[in-house]
């Protein structure tokens, strides 16, 4: 522990974007820190998003002003601190004279260029689908678009960064950790963690409980804390479908739905394209979810009332779901329910507080750990001021937060290293792809490789750095190299990553 007392400031269950924000913002600002996942790093929701920092155009409709005007100021803010997995996106919407009007769609995007003070990305335009490249695949029945600005992340390695941050700066992370027991004991809490690979017990005092559990918040709050809560949240299912990509150019799409929902059609890693998402009410286990074949059907529907190339399920290389644990605002429509954050803190009296975090999005999430901290900071009135708007992200400390400079530069130092394989070291890890290749002087000493990119060194960097512990750490969340190899592959690196795991 990092504190000299043995009890630390914060305790904070759950691993996903905004416990792991929270522990970050905490860890710099003086704070002990024990974070605690019962599973791996962004193993539920946080991995399971559409991949975007945006401002969310469609919010607008909800006259949700302040959290649009608030992602969008974060978009630039997160575009700074992690250039290598946060980077621009141009977003082309065919219009549709069926849904919305264009004239109501020229003011959310009017609005949407100036709310949030716009200063790296480029502004709105009109595009004449017919003559207009980014209209080529799409069907000629739509002949009048707009093409808008957002940004693309990957997310579950946003939330290990934070993580990586926060234990740099001296936060103990454990995953695959529950909390079993917290129990209120005066101004303190008296905690139990268990390790799920040993069943060791871990014991910790603090002087505040975090719950950031996501879809178990409630759980937390009733089954661990032994206490009650009038807010819930709403589990609100969203699923996606990847696809071989089927356009030409870097650009991605925003169609809209006769029921006014809208999908995203992205590029995703080079030749394949993410589709989604969907938004249906969960009552299941969180941990239960997969796209139901309605959904599919719906994502697929959506697509091909727009593109001339024409998609069915068998085109398909992957599906995934995630819920999504909304504040519960009692909206009838689950697209309609907010995508805000509510805090709620118990304690009083002398009592240890406890901070529950109900709702939020991954563009937010930086604003949403300021925010906790300042709830709780009449318990910690010694706690330093905020500091990540000006931060950045482990690997992101590049000069004028230029990728395509760095990548150049990691190429000339290492001019062994294919293309390919440089820039997605480059992507991943920022400047600490320095650290990943070490004294690695050819392509060789990267050690065996495993399908088109993986290789040994990768994966014992992983290992070591990023608390990776299964192949699906490796595979799934830490990269996404298991989208691009055969299932002979994937079985062959399995069976050798066992073998390292029992040696070490």
């Amino acid at each position: 522990m990092s504190a000299e007392d043995g009890i630390v400031d914060l305790f904070i269950i759950g691993g996903g974007v905004n416990g792991a924000g929270i522990a970050r913002d905490a860890a710099g600002r003086g704070m002990s820190v024990v974070l605690c996942e019962k599973d791996d790093l962004a193993q539920g929701t946080s991995s399971r998003s559409g991949k975007l920092v945006h401002g969310g155009l469609r919010y607008l409709e909800y006259y949700e002003f302040r959290l649009v005007r608030e992602a969008l100021i974060e978009r630039e803010v997160l575009l700074e601190s992690a250039p290598h997995i946060i980077w621009p996106m141009r977003f082309v919407l065919p219009h549709s004279s069926s849904d919305r009007p264009a004239w109501l769609v020229r003011l959310g995007l009017f609005l949407y260029d100036h709310l949030g003070g716009r200063k790296r990305l480029p502004g709105t335009r009109t595009l004449n689908l017919a003559t207009a490249p980014e209209g080529a695949p799409i069907k000629r029945d739509y002949r009048k678009g707009f093409e808008y600005s957002d940004c693309w992340v990957d997310d579950a390695r946003l939330v290990l960064l934070n993580a990586l941050d926060a234990s740099e700066r001296g936060a103990d992370i454990h995953t695959r950790t529950a909390c079993t027991s917290i129990r209120r004991n005066g101004d303190l809490w008296d905690i139990e963690m268990t390790e799920a690979y040993s069943g060791r017990k871990i014991p910790v005092k603090a002087r505040c409980v975090v719950n950031t559990a996501g879809p178990w918040v409630n759980d937390v709050i009733g089954r661990v804390a032994g206490l009650n809560s009038a807010r819930n949240v709403r589990l609100v299912k969203g699923s996606h479908i990847i696809v071989p990509k089927f356009w030409e150019g870097r650009q991605a799409y925003l169609v809209q739905n006769p029921d006014k929902r809208v999908i995203f059609i992205n590029p995703y890693e080079n030749d394949l394209a993410l589709i989604g998402t969907t938004d249906i009410p969960y009552e299941g286990r969180p941990e239960d979810v997969t796209p139901d074949d309605s959904e599919i059907d719906y994502l697929i529907t959506s697509v091909n009332r727009y593109f001339k190339q024409q998609l069915a399920k068998s085109d398909i290389v992957h599906c995934f779901s995630g819920v999504r644990p909304l504040y519960d605002d009692n909206a009838e429509n689950p697209s309609a329910v907010t995508r805000d954050y509510i805090f709620e803190v118990d304690g009083a009296d002398g009592k240890a507080p406890l901070l529950s975090v109900f709702g939020g999005k991954i563009t937010t999430f930086r604003k949403l750990s300021e925010h906790a901290l300042e709830k709780i900071r009449p318990f910690f009135p010694a706690m330093k001021p905020g500091w990540t708007a000006k931060g950045t992200l482990p690997g992101g400390d590049m000069p004028e937060a230029d990728f395509d400079q760095f990548l150049g530069d990691l190429r000339a130092r290492y001019r062994w290293l294919p293309v390919d394989l440089a820039k997605h070291y480059a992507r991943l890890y920022g400047t600490r792809a320095h650290e990943l290749i070490g004294n690695a002087a050819a392509l060789e000493d990267l050690g065996q490789a495993f399908g088109k990119l993986l290789r040994a060194r990768e994966v014992q960097f992983l290992m070591e750095t990023e608390w990776a512990r299964t192949p699906q750490d490796i595979l799934e969340r830490r990269t996404k190299h298991g989208l691009h190899m055969t299932s002979g592959e994937r079985e062959t690196f399995t069976a050798w990553f066992e073998q390292q795991s029992q040696a070490a």
